[in-house]
């Protein structure tokens, strides 16, 4: 097995050992490219692949257009902010379906941001979501419900846990 260490982040063949972590839950893609140039050329080679999700889902997959990528197609940005939104949201539906608040429709437009970190080496440097919830029913929260209720879903939303670069919060009202 390959794996990135989490203390060194560098990678280390062998076997793995998982005693004493607390994983409850497993998933897996599948991902495909193939060379679809004549030649290997960093600036003409197709950076067009498949992800395969669970349900038999495909997407079609590039880099960033920024990157010689196609934008028709979805990036690993992309990717990791939907990801991250779509957490967020779950987890925020889930924390107000358990306070009996009734949410109507949840709404964002969030934004990642590229950068460089203490290395000097790029990566996804901030994260912000924009969620837009409106609620119905009997009870409908003021603003510092709403907050409380994003700080509640942005503490347990397994994406956002699993992240270094920074996530903001700018919820619209």
């Amino acid at each position: 097995a390959v794996i990135v260490s989490s203390d060194s982040r560098s990678l280390v063949k062998g076997k793995v050992d998982f005693a004493g972590d607390c994983r409850m839950s497993n998933f897996s893609i599948g991902l495909a490219w193939r060379r679809a140039t004549p030649d290997f050329d960093l600036k003409t080679f197709d950076r067009g692949h498949v992800w395969s999700l669970g349900g038999g889902q495909t997407v079609q997959g590039s880099s960033a257009p920024d990157y010689s990528g196609d934008p028709n197609k979805s990036n690993p940005e992309e990717a990791l902010l939907a990801a991250l939104s779509s957490c967020h949201m779950l987890t925020f539906l889930t924390v107000a379906a358990l306070k009996k608040l009734v949410v109507e429709s949840y709404e964002d437009n969030p934004v990642a941001e590229l950068g460089k970190n203490d290395k000097g080496k790029l990566m996804v440097v901030r994260l912000t979501l924009r969620p837009k919830v409106v609620f119905g029913g009997e009870t409908i929260p003021d603003d510092e419900a709403v907050w409380a209720l994003h700080r509640k879903a942005e503490e347990n939303c397994f994406i956002g846990n699993s992240l270094l670069s920074r996530v903001g919060l700018e919820p619209r009202f």
